[in-house]
C-alpha cells in the first residue's frame, strides 16, 4: 500500500500511471530483503539535492552488494521526466530503488549485475509549519556495522525502526530517541536530531550507526554559513534534557519542532524557525525544477 497518492513508476525503460508492479516472488529482493532506497522531494517546483539522493541510492545499492545500473545523472533525467508529468504545484516524493534479481553461488548472496531498477513518485503534501511532535524511549538501539548493513539506506533495517515507533507510540509519544549500541543519542527511529543549548548547535556525531542524513549537512552548511556554532558530537540522553530547543531533521519534513521528550517539554524557538527560513531560502536559489 503506497503512503501518498496519484503515483507514477518508472520501471524498464519508461514511466508508467499508477503503483506498478514490479518484484516477483523469486526476487532476491522479496525473499531476502536485498532492496535500497533513496528519497528526495519536490515542493513548489524545489528538487532540494536531488542529485545527492541519487547519487547516494547508488552507494547504498553498493554496500549491500547489489550492482548500481543507472548513473547519477541519468537517474536525475529520469526524475525529471516523472515530475513534468504532474500539475505545477504538486508535492512529490521521489523514491529511487534496487534490489537483487537473482542469488548467487549460496543463494543467500545476491548475483553481480542482477538488479532490479525502479523509481516511484508519490504525491505528499508537506507537513505544515506548525506540525511537530514528541519523542520517548525506546529499549531498541542503532545496529553497527559488524551486525548490519548501517551504510546504506536499505530497507532491512527498517523494520528496526517501525518497531522503535510502535513502542513509544503505544505511551502516547509520536517519535522515538533512539541510542546507538554504547547508549548514546544516535537519531530518532526516522530522522537526525538536533539540540540547541545557549545559542549554539548540537547534533550526535556520525559515529557509523546511523546515516548522516543529506538534509541533515545541508542545515549544518546553511547554519555555520549565518555564523552559528554547530557541533558534531557525542551526546547523551541527559544533553537533550537540558537543550533549549530539539528540532528533527529528514527529507520527509526538513524540520519538525519537538515539543517533549518523555516528560520533558520544550517550545519550538529562534535556531529551530531559523532552520527551516535558511533552508527553504537556499533551495530558492539552487534548487529550482
Amino acid at each position: 500500500m503506497a503512503t501518498g497518492t496519484n503515483l507514477r513508476t518508472y520501471f524498464q525503460g519508461q514511466w508508467h500511471d499508477g503503483d506498478l508492479p514490479i518484484m516477483r516472488a523469486g526476487d532476491h529482493g522479496s525473499w531476502l530483503g536485498t532492496t535500497v532506497f533513496d528519497g528526495a522531494r519536490m515542493v513548489d517546483g524545489l528538487i532540494p539535492d536531488l542529485d545527492a539522493h541519487c547519487a547516494r541510492v547508488n552507494r547504498s545499492a553498493e554496500a549491500l552488494m547489489i550492482t548500481p545500473t543507472v548513473d547519477t545523472d541519468s537517474m536525475i533525467d529520469i526524475v525529471r521526466a516523472g515530475l513534468a508529468l504532474y500539475p505545477k504545484g504538486t508535492p512529490i516524493y521521489i523514491r529511487p530503488m534496487y534490489w537483487a534479481l537473482d542469488g548467487g553461488a549460496l543463494g543467500v548472496d545476491p548475483k553481480e549485475g542482477a538488479t532490479g531498477f525502479a523509481i516511484c513518485l508519490e504525491e505528499i503534501p508537506m507537513a505544515p509549519p506548525e506540525a511537530s511532535t514528541t519523542l520517548g524511549y525506546t529499549s531498541f538501539h542503532r545496529p553497527v556495522m559488524s551486525d548490519n548493513i548501517v551504510n546504506a539506506k536499505a530497507g532491512c533495517l527498517y523494520p528496526n525502526n517501525a518497531r522503535m515507533i510502535l513502542e513509544v507510540r503505544k505511551r502516547g509519544f509520536g517519535n522515538a530517541l533512539v541510542a546507538d549500541a554504547i547508549g548514546n543519542v544516535a537519531e530518532s527511529a526516522t530522522a537526525n536530531v538536533f539540540m540547541a543549548k545557549d545559542g549554539e548547535l548540537f547534533t550526535p556525531v556520525a559515529n557509523g550507526t546511523f546515516l548522516a542524513g543529506i538534509t541533515r549537512a545541508r542545515h549544518i552548511a546553511n547554519f555555520r554559513a549565518d555564523g552559528v556554532t554547530v557541533n558534531e558530537t557525542v551526546l547523551s540522553f541527559a544533553d537533550f534534557h537540558d537543550a533549549d530547543e530539539v528540532f528533527l531533521t529528514g527529507n520527509m519534513s526538513k524540520v519538525t519542532p519537538v515539543t517533549a521528550i518523555e516528560d520533558r517539554q520544550y517550545q519550538p524557538g529562534a535556531l529551530t524557525r531559523r532552520a527551516r527560513e535558511m533552508y527553504w531560502d537556499w533551495a530558492a536559489t539552487d534548487a529550482r525544477l
